[in-house]
């Protein structure tokens, strides 16, 4: 009897003594993780700056056009500027790589938003890109979906091993989704991107994203080998090893020249949006598919996950659709509209006048600046147009 009683009083310590030595070295990876993942989109929301004013140095001082990106030219690459983007990127997708690693991808892809803000913050310091109230808001809205995103999310990964996902790479639906990503790339870039490349903003960024879904497989794959092969149980002889390190040099090449593309053309607080928003959701859904992290998780965090990504999706929209429009810039808090800045306005001998009848039989001028017309192929914060009495 006194054995048994001395069984049962010791053997409650000994299981918490076990379940918290599990649950520790779990919740350091994800600090961890998650520290890396701010990182990350810290450096990489610089990195579109800094690449960005290399893009428009080039276009101001090299008269030849076949050198842009957006020509298909690499003069960039003569930019050291353009380098310093680069090797700030790089940095920031190291962080990424690492974080990819300890923490699963429905964390990491979402807190990509973190890089949006950065952009509009720094776009409207260092590129003349205007950021008003509505889209200080956007900014402050994101950062919420962030960190709803960070409470809910899965803490720990499903896949611990590379003969694990050997496994769930044969799943059917995995398999039928990279053919259809890999088929519907090649598509837009073989028959639409030369044609609708520059007129429609979507046709580059979602190759990258697209890709990009991809990409993160891939870094998340190759991550899990060189973490094994740290922890002893080598994988460089593996050839699910050398298959994720090809996908991701493939993957990132891409992407890096279709993310040029669209930065040399459109503006960049509209290109990282958008591009986050389709990255995001397609890298949720492509991880979905192979890792199924959100099987680990009750309604609750499910739910939380959704309004999160949806309130950073109401966030990027508002910097998309509001934070570049010149007319919310007199806006106020409680929502009346101040004075026009554009009751003085004075258009420049370069401007195209357009005289017509509005609604209301009122004849009025329309105002073109040429220079701000060139926005469709050109990098430029101006709007195409500005109307007044």
């Amino acid at each position: 009897m006194q054995s048994e009683s001395h069984l049962n009083l010791t053997t409650p310590s000994l299981e918490v003594i076990d379940t918290s030595k599990e649950i520790e070295p779990n919740m350091l990876d994800f600090y961890i993780g998650l520290g890396l993942a701010i990182s990350s989109s810290l450096f990489i929301g610089s990195s579109f700056i800094i690449k960005k004013k290399a893009l428009k140095k080039l276009a101001d001082t090299n008269k030849d056009r076949t050198q842009r990106a957006s020509e298909g030219g690499y003069g960039y690459l003569k930019e050291w500027m353009w380098w310093m983007g680069v090797i700030t990127m790089a940095v920031g997708e190291a962080c990424n790589f690492a974080a990819y690693g300890l923490v699963p991808a429905s964390l990491v892809t979402p807190l990509g938003v973190l890089s949006v803000v950065v952009t509009a913050v720094l776009s409207s310091k260092f590129l003349d890109e205007k950021l008003n109230l509505l889209g200080k808001i956007g900014c402050s809205i994101c950062l919420l979906g962030s960190t709803s995103i960070v409470i809910h999310s899965p803490k720990e990964e499903e896949v611990s091993t590379m003969a694990e996902l050997a496994l769930k790479m044969k799943d059917a639906l995995f398999i039928i989704y990279v053919i259809t990503v890999v088929i519907i790339t090649l598509c837009l870039i073989i028959y639409v991107a030369p044609k609708y490349g520059r007129s429609n903003i979507l046709v580059y960024i979602l190759i990258c994203s697209l890709i990009g879904s991809l990409s993160v497989l891939s870094v998340k794959g190759l991550g899990l080998a060189i973490k094994e092969t740290i922890s002893g149980q080598q994988q460089i002889t593996n050839p699910l090893t050398w298959f994720w390190l090809i996908a991701v040099i493939i993957c990132v090449a891409v992407q890096l020249i279709y993310l040029n593309k669209a930065l040399d053309i459109y503006n960049t607080s509209m290109v990282t949006p958008i591009y986050f928003v389709l990255f995001t959701s397609l890298t949720i859904l492509a991880s979905a598919i192979l890792y199924k992290e959100w099987q680990c998780l009750g309604a609750s965090d499910v739910l939380g996950n959704i309004v999160g990504f949806l309130t950073t999706v109401l966030g990027v929209t508002l910097l998309l659709g509001l934070a570049q429009n010149d007319s919310f810039d007199e806006i106020t808090l409680i929502g009346i509209w101040s004075k026009s800045k554009y009751r003085n306005y004075r258009p420049s001998s370069a401007a195209l006048v357009d005289h017509h009848t509005d609604n209301y039989g009122n004849n009025r001028r329309s105002y073109y600046n040429t220079g701000s017309l060139n926005n469709t192929v050109a990098p430029s914060s101006d709007n195409n147009m500005t109307v007044y009495a």
